[in-house]
């Protein structure tokens, strides 16, 4: 929530009554952009171009194998460096990442979870490299794991040493890092993963009571207050304006109750639900892109409008996430929404503009009677982080619930199921308006770090990664021995090699029930001739999905598979984070009559272009490969080159159309006539 304000002055004495009678503003919300890429100089670049046009915050973005614990030449990481964020494998990174930029007057968001001990500790040894007073350091890292095991997948370690961990971050601040806030709660994911407003609301409400119940064992009672002020949120707002803007109030409403009731906390400000958003990517469309520009504007309202709900920090997506990386004049179009608004309006002139309205009232009391409704759930279930499974469950059959809208054209969306044609695109005409990775960089990344580990003291290096594994064992924070370890030279992936040995590697739910669901109404010609071919094959028809490299957003895999069950194919989904190899072996284990992958991290080439080689040597050849992801129409016909049968992009919504496809890919009629 925005700080208070000092309203509206009175006072008409003095040399200027004009001025005087001008409504004093708020101050304005913190603007940025999500942004990090290719290296981390071209990063530092992007930031400092992006603070002298008048960005305000630093966020950051990872790359998947920082933030899942590897080295950038990590087996994993092939084909994943720099290509979603920055790659920051040790400190030189992290110092060439913020060079030339003053840490101690920066606020700086890391979108960084289960390896956020390690970057807030990379970043305390550059800000004390920079002689800042650490004390003074202002920002947030993420920190949010359970997210992770419902929306995103970038886990490292089971949920309670994970719980764990983000505790100790919070603990470690309160002593050291006073104005840092330790843990950003995220639901922005949990509606990307299709979450109803209440399950936003609850899942999120629960996530923040799991960490605050863990974390009041670690600090004094007197200062466990101030550490519930300190924790806060990252949300997502999506086009139903109305609905959004009533769920942060209702977010803010729910936190003052949790907080007062629960723990007792007794100052306002230590209760005021403080958070920063970027507005929603998944309703981003592909078709006619240049209507995001709306979605984009329209969202940001239903975060900025309301006073008593107004986000501190906001991040705008850009109008071409669909299609890939945005370019810096892109982000400039979306930092430039925000200033305008900011600036140019008189939004922070006025009070709220919504209070005692009666609609507003009756919506906001629903959202809340539907939260504590899942709430109580969840706390019947042992709270959050015993109840991963169960919200996993519900998250996908939410968003199957919301595909299927879309498919009916119960819900609306424009260019994509109504109003369908128009006028080319000028803004995609040329380069196709987004910008590409520079596919030298993860050479120059790995050149690098390779470089990094031959100059460093390794005798130093390995004392440190020992203490780290002592404190692991013992229980003591692990920032501490993390600082250390940072200092000495070790590296993103021997942390988190470290943090695997000690506590346990995991493979979150998939939420993906091997038995069809209830929602077979508009499925009868599909599982007909499902039915017709698994009998023409001899058995039912094999489907297996995979999830190669270290992408963790699974929706879209979990969404193919639950269809393609509902369909009546026999289906083999192991969730995220597979390499090649596997995908290989378990096609042959499996008898797969077609294989599925889905990579939305932009590492499509490399990663399918090795499953290709390694299914041609496993004399697999045979079995169709299909392919969806954001992925640009030159890599899809180099993908059709190699011999991937069908390539799939977001504006492929039908579902059923893809099962038809996937269904004449093995049938022996169609095989038999060509």
């Amino acid at each position: 929530m925005s700080q208070d304000t000092t309203g509206i002055t009175n006072d008409r004495s003095g040399p200027d009554s004009a001025a005087a009678d001008r409504p004093r503003k708020d101050r304005p919300w913190l603007f940025r952009t999500y942004a990090g890429h290719s290296t981390a100089k071209a990063s530092n670049a992007l930031y400092r171009t992006n603070l002298s046009k008048g960005q305000t915050g630093l966020s950051v973005a990872f790359d998947l194998p920082t933030q899942t614990g590897y080295d950038s030449d990590h087996e994993l990481a092939q084909g994943e460096v720099g290509k979603v964020g920055v790659p920051v494998s040790h400190l030189g990174d992290m110092r060439m990442l913020f060079d030339d930029i003053p840490l101690e007057q920066m606020n700086t968001s890391m979108t960084i979870n289960a390896t956020a001990p390690w970057l807030l500790a990379l970043y305390i040894a550059v800000a004390e490299e920079q002689g800042a007073d650490v004390s003074k350091l202002q920002g947030t890292v993420q920190n949010d794991i359970i997210k992770e095991y419902l929306s995103r997948g970038t886990y490292v370690c089971p949920p309670r040493p994970s719980l764990r961990m983000i505790t100790d971050v919070a603990a470690y601040t309160r002593e050291h890092l006073p104005k840092w806030n330790p843990m950003n709660v995220c639901s922005y994911h949990l509606q990307e993963a299709g979450a109803t407003p209440e399950q936003e609301l609850a899942f999120a409400l629960a996530t923040a009571i799991a960490v605050l119940d863990d974390l009041k064992g670690k600090v004094p009672t007197e200062a466990f207050p101030t550490m519930v002020g300190r924790i806060s949120f990252f949300v997502n707002a999506g086009i139903r304006f109305v609905t959004e803007m009533c769920k942060m109030r209702a977010f803010v409403e729910l936190w003052d109750e949790i907080t007062r009731e629960r723990y007792g906390v007794t100052d306002p400000k230590f209760r005021r639900f403080r958070y920063g958003v970027q507005v929603n990517s998944l309703g981003l469309t592909e078709q006619q892109p240049e209507n995001n520009v709306y979605r984009i504007l329209i969202e940001m309202l239903a975060v900025t409008l309301s006073k008593n709900a107004r986000a501190r920090a906001v991040q705008l997506p850009a109008w071409n996430e669909a299609l890939g990386l945005p370019r810096p004049f892109d982000q400039q179009w979306s930092l430039r929404m925000q200033q305008i608004l900011a600036y140019e309006t008189d939004l922070l002139e006025y009070d709220d503009l919504f209070d005692e309205n009666p609609a507003v009232e009756r919506k906001v009391a629903a959202l809340k009677e539907g939260a504590r409704a899942e709430l109580d759930t969840l706390d019947s279930m042992g709270g959050a982080i015993e109840a991963i499974e169960y919200m996993k469950s519900r998250l996908v059959e939410a968003n199957a619930e919301r595909i299927s809208k879309i498919e009916a054209g119960e819900t609306v969306v424009v260019g994509v199921n109504k109003w369908t044609t128009g006028e080319p695109s000028p803004l995609t005409a040329g380069d196709g308006g987004i910008m590409k990775a520079d596919p030298e960089a993860e050479a120059d990344q790995i050149a690098r770090l390779k470089a990094w580990r031959e100059s460093r003291n390794e005798l130093a290096v390995q004392a440190a990664l020992k203490e780290l594994r002592e404190a692991a064992a013992s229980g003591a924070n692990v920032m501490p021995a993390s600082i250390k370890a940072a200092k000495a030279g070790a590296t993103t992936g021997e942390w988190g090699d470290v943090v695997r040995a000690a506590f346990g590697q995991y493979r979150g739910p998939t939420g993906v029930s091997s038995n069809p669901s209830n929602r077979t109404e508009g499925l009868e010609d599909i599982r007909e001739e499902v039915a017709r071919v698994s009998a023409a094959l001899g058995r039912k028809l094999k489907f297996l999905v995979g999830k190669p490299g270290l992408d963790g957003h699974s929706n879209g895999a979990e969404q193919i598979a639950a269809r393609a069950r509902d369909c009546g194919m026999e289906i083999a989904y192991e969730g995220i984070r597979l390499t090649p190899a596997e995908i290989v072996a378990a096609a042959k284990a499996d008898d797969a009559h077609v294989v599925g992958l889905s990579i939305l991290s932009g590492s499509h080439i490399p990663l399918i272009e090795e499953l290709m080689r390694q299914m041609k040597e496993a004399g697999l050849g045979h079995i169709p490969v299909v392919a969806g992801g954001i992925i640009p129409e030159e890599d899809a016909a180099h993908l059709r080159a190699i011999g991937v049968a069908r390539v799939y992009t977001p504006k492929d919504f039908e579902l059923n159309r893809i099962m038809f496809d996937i269904v004449a890919l093995v049938d022996p009629a169609s095989q038999a006539a060509e």
